[in-house]
């Protein structure tokens, strides 16, 4: 495969710019340029894919994701899928992703951090794991969700660390519940290793959620959802992560887990660059509908839902990055390049990835193609070409 190409599209929206009539030089899975036609017709000698009725786009960033394509998270550490998973993410536009670990047994748990963190470290030819999100198990129990009452339990700072050994630099956030005992101490512990402290599946009040965010925590998981209701009386960690910019917040588009005007409000509430959307992607994702599993659970994925058999609990999404991006622009009133940072930008900036989520000079070649619906036509990684559905690069025997 050639270590270098030149992509030509209508336009590019980087998302904080537009280019028209662009060209992106690829070379050594970095981007090197970004332009118009005319800036690099001087590189005649490079191979060109041609897609100039789409628009180029950062690659989507899934920063919670519990499976795709058959693959469940939970099971990383007896199932080799991920690379399938990560080659139907792709077709979808995403190209990286924080896969997500549930609560569970202690062994299980660490069993199946040690194997994500394996899997972050393999290269494949698709969207690429970049770290390991732990959902668990310092949760309140009483917002479980599709969590299993039984794993959860107090914050224990001597199996966070366990945790966090076991996913050899890897894990990049943990969700957990700020009402619970230790929380500051376990925020400190999580910063001194360079993870993401997100409260989540939590009936903090304001003063617990206030508490955490001056100890570091710096992000909602999935707003709304597994966090109290809005009271016009009490306020709650809901109407602190609305309210205080310091948090960024994860929605999850679906129009089933938020009603879509919710997403409205929050979208109009935060700062742009403080919402991160994503999936909570299960196994069933992208497949027809049926049953799958969410780690030892089975569920049903049917009318765009997924719900447990045993008592019909939502338990994640059937989303894919690209439906979720159309969903957001039809929910909210937010401009395409606000959207696309949600999935982008922001997502990589909230992780403390520096080195993508934009289409600039020097930043890693991971971007995807577009057409007028927003329908993925191409997807490129570390500047390779690992999606082209319509045979852009075929003429291009060294792509």
């Amino acid at each position: 495969m050639a270590n270098a190409f030149i992509l030509h599209v209508n336009s590019c929206l980087t998302p904080t710019d537009q280019v028209h009539n662009a060209s992106i030089l690829f070379r050594d899975g970095l981007i090197m340029a970004v332009g118009g036609y005319s800036a690099l017709r001087v590189l005649d000698e490079i191979p060109s894919v041609d897609l100039t009725d789409c628009q180029a786009v950062p690659g989507f960033i899934d920063t919670h994701i519990h499976g795709t394509g058959g693959f469940d998270a939970m099971h990383a550490d007896v199932d080799g899928n991920v690379g399938k998973m990560c080659q139907v993410l792709a077709t979808h536009g995403t190209t990286s992703l924080l896969p997500t670990v549930l609560s569970g047994p202690s062994a299980k748990m660490l069993a199946v951090t040690e194997a994500l963190a394996t899997h972050c470290e393999e290269e494949g030819n698709g969207a690429v794991p970049v770290g390991i999100h732990l959902e668990g198990p310092f949760l309140n129990v009483k917002k479980r969700g599709a969590q299993g009452a039984t794993f959860l339990r107090e914050i224990d700072l001597g199996f966070a660390r366990e945790l966090l050994e076991a996913g050899r630099g890897k894990v990049r956030t943990m969700t957990f519940a700020p009402e619970l005992e230790h929380s500051e101490e376990l925020v400190g512990l999580l910063l001194e290793n360079g993870v993401v402290a997100s409260m989540g599946h939590s009936l903090a009040n304001a003063e617990n959620a206030t508490r955490a965010i001056a100890a570091g925590a710096s992000r909602c998981t999935h707003l709304f959802n597994g966090t109290p209701l809005l009271d016009q009386r009490e306020a709650g960690l809901t109407s602190i992560a609305l309210t205080d910019d310091r948090l960024t917040i994860e929605l999850i588009p679906d129009g089933i887990h938020v009603h879509p005007s919710m997403v409205d409000l929050a979208c109009r509430a935060k700062p742009k660059d403080r919402i991160v959307a994503i999936t909570d992607a299960t196994q069933g994702a992208g497949l027809d509908a049926g049953r799958y599993y969410l780690g030892d659970d089975e569920i049903i994925v049917a009318n765009g839902a997924c719900r447990r058999v045993s008592d019909g609990r939502l338990a994640g999404s059937c989303l894919t990055s690209d439906h979720a991006f159309r969903n957001l622009l039809r929910f909210t009133s937010m401009s395409p390049s606000d959207a696309l940072a949600c999935f982008t930008i922001n997502a990589a900036q909230s992780i403390g990835l520096t080195d993508r989520g934009l289409i600039q000079p020097g930043k890693r070649g991971d971007v995807v193609v577009v057409d007028e619906n927003w329908e993925v036509q191409l997807t490129v990684v570390q500047g390779r070409i690992v999606y082209d559905p319509r045979g852009a690069a075929a003429d291009q025997p060294d792509l």
